[in-house]
């Protein structure tokens, strides 16, 4: 992850990739690249959003 990207960052990231992959013209070879860089861009945002879900189930635990 560079320079501390954020979350909002990552699902742009992915749908201006998505975009690209809807391109019929764009050759196979970068359509697979795309693809596994659109499938880590989401996999980097899941992992944002996992670790944003335990800090609030943490902070709800200390209210209890």
């Amino acid at each position: 992850m560079s320079n501390e990207e954020t979350f909002e960052t990552k699902i742009t990231n992915a749908k201006t990739i998505l975009e690209k992959l809807m391109d019929p013209a764009l050759p196979m070879n970068e359509s697979v690249k795309a693809y596994e860089q659109g499938m880590s861009e989401l996999k980097i945002a899941e992992k944002m959003l996992e670790q944003a879900q335990l800090q609030i189930q943490i902070i709800k635990n200390q209210d209890q």
